[in-house]
């Protein structure tokens, strides 16, 4: 085989590895974006998490069971409960004009979604770990970049 053949066939089979390589499901970004874009604008009302159907909505079962235990427990007791903000936007207010949404396939059934936007004209990166159930994507973390390193949604409830 001469050398113009063996670079041809280099080429073609680098270009058919990378049309092989899996795609980040749509129907991830989707569910992603679904949520983000209802924190959009001055219209933006973001999303209501005070009930235990809407956590099981957004969040793995466990991580909704979690949230809802804590709740419970914290107004037993008079307390504050460990997520007093909003997850999504890591603030309690919000002033956010759009939203950069990256989604990559982690392994079958796991997606990784990195959001980035201003608050406020403050730079916000947040990463979402996904999960696909039967019933949809659901988010089993939440990761929050801060300026001392970063937090994640399980991680509230293992310190709290």
């Amino acid at each position: 085989m001469n050398r113009r053949s063996t670079i041809f066939l280099g080429i073609f089979g680098a270009i058919v590895a990378l049309s092989a390589a899996p795609a980040a499901d749509p129907s991830a970004r989707n569910f992603v974006a679904a949520i983000y874009d209802a924190y959009k604008g001055q219209s933006g009302n973001g999303i209501a998490l005070d009930t235990d159907a809407a956590l099981r909505r957004y969040f793995e079962p466990d991580l909704a069971a979690l949230i809802s235990k804590d709740r419970k427990e914290a107004a037993d007791q008079g307390e504050a409960p460990a997520l007093t903000g909003d997850p999504f936007v890591d603030a309690g207010d919000w002033n956010i004009a759009d939203f950069d949404i990256a989604v990559a396939d982690a392994e079958p059934g796991k997606a990784t979604a990195t959001v980035k936007f201003d608050n406020d004209e403050k730079p916000t990166k947040i990463v979402l770990d996904l999960v696909k159930l039967k019933e949809g994507w659901r988010i089993a973390d939440i990761t929050w970049q801060r300026e001392d390193g970063t937090e994640t949604l399980r991680g509230l409830f293992i310190q709290h």
